[in-house]
């Protein structure tokens, strides 16, 4: 009885020692990266939720910083990334606003060399700016990806130069925070002139980051880093303090408007013939002498309607409140700028329009802008 006991015993602890040993051989592979479940293969590279290195390695290089000056002085830094190359040429894509306020910009690569570029253009509204070097100096061209599959809770990293040059190269990583946003831009610093319809992560964006790429998991570019929201007004006295909310073009947008600028044209938009306000906007109403009917909360008030313009021959008139824009309503300035610019010169839309108290409809045919 004793042996049989004794016999126990030391299966007992043999298969204890085994279980051990093969537990402890499955966490040490998974440290590793070997079979983790957080783990995947893509292509050469193993990626897991722990690094991203690979990816990084796929774009870091592409990535420069872009420095702006004017008059030999520096107005401006930002970032960009070589996204093509054409025989000799290569093609570095960047916000507008970085090279707006310049006439000449050079670019740093990841290895601190040094390049003069030649600016081909921008668009102050696509926010999309392109410029131009030899490939003799370029590292690496950026892989393109697309926005069409990707899914909310992603992985996303942007590369760039925040605060400048002294922190270049710098790689921050979130998620896909949301897609499709509507996101007021100011050009004049008080008012929103327009929306963009753009990528929210909450990677760390910050000054110098504008214009760099934003990747996905595979290293794959999906859009171009713009904006940061940072404060959110919630009266016309309070705001408060946003943080984790970035924003980037989709790569779609992005290529189609450099695209355009590639070939030295200036993209087309439409122009209507009109100087117009929000109407919550009613000191300036008042100073204008327009006034606002009962019952309208929302539109656009025309100041002044050009002679001669597509909105005079539309039949629009000064104090007129444009409230749709085809079958869209319209509840502020940029609203109406973002609907409008669906648009091209030539086409013909339809405006729903309040004059005193009654709704009006008309087609205007648009013309190209000046």
């Amino acid at each position: 009885m004793k042996n049989k006991n004794k016999i126990s015993i030391i299966v007992i602890v043999i298969l204890s020692f085994a279980l051990g040993a093969s537990w402890t051989y499955m966490v040490l592979r998974q440290l590793n990266g070997k079979d983790s479940p957080l783990s995947q293969v893509i292509g050469s590279y193993t990626i897991s939720e722990n690094s991203i290195a690979g990816a990084v390695d796929k774009v870091y290089d592409a990535t420069v910083t872009v420095i702006t000056s004017s008059g030999g002085s520096q107005v401006s830094s930002g970032t960009g990334f070589v996204y093509k190359v054409d025989g000799s040429t290569a093609y570095i894509m960047t916000n507008n606003h970085v090279i707006a306020s310049g006439d000449a910009a050079k670019i740093i690569f990841s290895d601190g060399s040094e390049a003069e570029t030649k600016i081909l253009g921008g668009d102050t509204y696509a926010d999309i700016a392109v410029l131009t070097t030899s490939t003799k100096s370029i590292k690496q061209v950026a892989t393109i990806g697309n926005t069409e599959n990707i899914k909310l809770g992603d992985t996303t990293f942007a590369v760039g130069a925040p605060l400048g040059d002294t922190y270049s190269g710098t790689v921050t990583k979130g998620i896909l925070s949301g897609k499709d946003r509507l996101v007021e831009v100011s050009f004049s610093g008080t008012t929103s002139d327009y929306y963009m319809k753009v990528l929210q992560t909450d990677a760390a964006l910050n000054p110098g980051n504008s214009g760099g790429p934003l990747c996905n998991i595979n290293g794959e570019v999906i859009g171009v880093t713009s904006l940061k929201l940072t404060q959110e007004k919630i009266s016309a006295t309070n705001t408060y303090s946003v943080e984790g909310m970035g924003f980037a073009i989709p790569i779609e947008d992005a290529l189609y408007y450099a695209e355009i600028i590639e070939t030295g044209e200036s993209i087309k938009r439409p122009y209507v013939g009109i100087s117009m306000l929000d109407i919550t906007d009613s000191y300036y109403l008042w100073q204008a002498g327009i006034t606002i009917p009962e019952g309208i909360k929302k539109g656009v008030a025309l100041l002044e309607v050009v002679e001669s313009s597509p909105a005079e021959k539309g039949g629009l008139k000064k104090g007129d409140i444009i409230v749709k824009l085809e079958n869209e309503k319209i509840e502020s300035v940029a609203e109406l700028r973002y609907e409008l610019y669906k648009h091209n010169p030539g086409e013909t839309v339809k405006i729903t329009f309040n004059r005193n108290g009654k709704e009006h409809t008309t087609t205007i045919t648009l013309e190209e802008s000046k």
